[in-house]
């Protein structure tokens, strides 16, 4: 099955790390939660770079909606390279998505998922505008 981003998407970072023998099952494929936590690692390093990190005092980003559509199986050992994408800010969210394939087979997509983020006031406990520079990483 061919996975198709959503138009208009751009390409915003993208994180290669192995597949741990600890996150195989017992059917011998990696397990679906697993998925969830290399696009997690993904997001969170993307946040880091950009310095997008929330501060439980002041704002930030808060996930709240994922997914993740699977293709193929993934087994250890090996490694994944996972690409992130972002785009349509709205007045207070943006949306990403990501792909995961194996390093050693470039091309052929394994899994893809993808998250909504809204910006948060945290003290306040309430959604607020996305912050200008935001919105410029991912438009």
């Amino acid at each position: 099955m061919k996975y198709e981003l959503p138009e208009l998407k751009k390409q915003v970072f993208e994180v290669v790390m192995p597949i741990r023998w600890g996150d195989m099952d017992a059917m011998g494929h990696v397990n679906n939660t697993t998925y969830f936590r290399y696009l997690e690692t993904c997001r969170i390093d993307w946040m880091r770079a950009v310095g997008c990190m929330p501060n439980p005092l002041g704002q930030g980003p808060v996930i709240v909606n994922a997914f993740c559509n699977f293709y193929k199986q993934l087994e250890y050992p090996g490694d994944i390279c996972v690409k992130m994408y972002a785009s349509h800010p709205a007045r207070t969210t943006f949306e990403t998505w990501a792909t995961i394939e194996r390093v050693d087979q470039p091309g052929v997509i394994d899994a893809a998922g993808g998250a909504t983020t809204i910006w948060v006031d945290f003290p306040k406990q309430k959604a607020i505008d996305l912050p200008d520079w935001v919105r410029a990483l991912v438009s």
